[in-house]
């Protein structure tokens, strides 16, 4: 694991991500290529914006929202950088 990684974000969490066709662990976005980063935060997004889909998966809905915020933080880090 990255040195950079913070403690709170070791915990065990995943998303299934259908544009990357797998299980993305969060601490997989610290080492993600910006490409597939890039994905990850359009999938998160649109799941985000469907508030019918709240309704339906409140779980993957509230963890899309935290790895959307992440993957961001993530990016202006790597520009800013």
């Amino acid at each position: 694991m990255p040195r950079d990684t913070p403690p709170q974000d070791t915990t065990q969490k995943w998303f299934r991500s259908h544009l990357l066709d797998r299980e993305v662990e969060l601490q997989e976005l610290f080492e993600l290529p910006q490409g597939e980063l890039d994905l990850l935060m359009a999938e998160t997004a649109e799941i985000r914006s469907d508030l019918e889909n709240r309704a339906r998966n409140y779980g993957r809905w509230c963890t899309a929202g935290y790895m959307l915020e992440l993957a961001r933080i993530i990016d202006a880090r790597r520009i800013s950088g």
